[in-house]
């Protein structure tokens, strides 16, 4: 079983930043990509960002050149630096990963989302 808790997210002004991060725990012998997605009210979860177990990265293009996700192996924690932000990004983000355990093949996991609120 594996944990992720999101973290980082609260009210902020457009133009400004936060940083997200998400820190696994568990029984987790292997990680493979690691992604973002967030869902506004009304809208269905979209894919903001992803990682590949290599750190190559993707990104929607709404958010392209503004959010940069990264990810600590050695803390199993994934990040979403989140510059420039509109109020178009107010949303709840999660994020998952695809994980391997001691006792399971591999399998998505989800955190439990934190809000995110870019407003004056």
């Amino acid at each position: 079983q594996v944990q992720l808790v999101e973290s980082g997210g609260g009210l902020v002004q457009p133009g400004g930043s936060l940083r997200l991060a998400c820190a696994a725990s568990g029984s987790i012998f292997s990680i493979n990509a690691m992604a973002w997605y967030r869902q506004a009210p009304g809208k269905q979860r979209e894919l903001v960002a992803q990682i590949a177990g290599g750190g190559s990265t993707n990104y929607a293009d709404a958010v392209k050149g503004r959010f940069t996700i990264s990810r600590d192996n050695a803390k199993d924690t994934l990040y979403l630096q989140m510059n420039s932000l509109k109020p178009d990004d107010t949303a709840v983000y999660y994020c998952t990963g695809n994980f391997r355990t001691y006792n399971s093949a591999p399998y998505d996991y989800w955190g439990q989302g934190t809000q995110v609120t870019v407003s004056s």
